[in-house]
């Protein structure tokens, strides 16, 4: 699943992990379902990146795309060598949507998320408030219904199951204690030391045989 920002008419479709060999070829984690057709040579993409970096506000261009022992690589315009790609790690790649092309699945603009409720086993339960992009997923900022603090719901697919945008709602199946506090009894409890049995021989019985 994955969510563009809801400021501009994009999609997410990767982020670079790693560089590979020497000539500048980058390791993707592809956020998209048809990275042939994403990532052709001419596709321009914006950068998410820290302020800091030196590639901050810049895009690049595809030079090439391959598969690499079943691991997608990528070639940019102007990085040539390993020391042009390290310094682009772990940025994310977002790039323009056609809006004539089909959607892919599971990829939704923020502006679609915002404001939808949340419903768990058929009781709603908040309502989505915003949606945060980080480097490893996105998260669903949630009111809860009634009061409370903004939840943070990792915004995949065991614990949002469904996206209906056109009926108003996302349905959730959160792991116990992500919308309400554990109970007592499902708290781990610390082991009775009157039950607690050790390795080591007792003070007044002999070691060894």
């Amino acid at each position: 699943m994955s969510a563009a920002e809801p400021a501009r008419t994009q999609l997410r479709v990767g982020r670079l992990v790693k560089a590979h060999g020497l000539k500048g070829a980058l390791k993707l984690e592809l956020y998209t379902d048809d990275p042939d057709g994403r990532f052709v040579p001419g596709a321009v993409f914006t950068l998410q990146v820290p302020e800091a970096s030196p590639w901050h506000g810049k895009t690049v261009t595809v030079r090439e795309f391959r598969w690499m022992n079943s691991h997608p690589v990528v070639f940019f315009d102007d990085i040539d060598d390993r020391t042009g790609a390290e310094s682009i790690v772990r940025a994310i790649l977002w790039i323009d949507q056609d809006e004539s092309a089909p959607d892919e699945d599971d990829a939704w603009f923020d502006h679609q998320l915002v404001g939808l409720d949340v419903v768990r086993d058929g009781v709603r339960v908040g309502r989505v408030v915003r949606v945060d992009h980080l480097p490893a997923q996105d998260l669903l900022i949630v009111q809860p219904a009634g009061s409370g603090d903004e939840i943070l719901v990792p915004f995949v697919a065991a614990i949002v199951p469904e996206v209906d945008v056109a009926g108003g709602r996302v349905v959730v199946t959160p792991p116990a204690g992500l919308f309400e506090p554990l109970d007592e009894d499902d708290e781990p409890q610390p082991a009775d030391p009157e039950t607690e049995t050790s390795s080591a021989p007792a003070e007044d019985e002999p070691s060894g045989a």
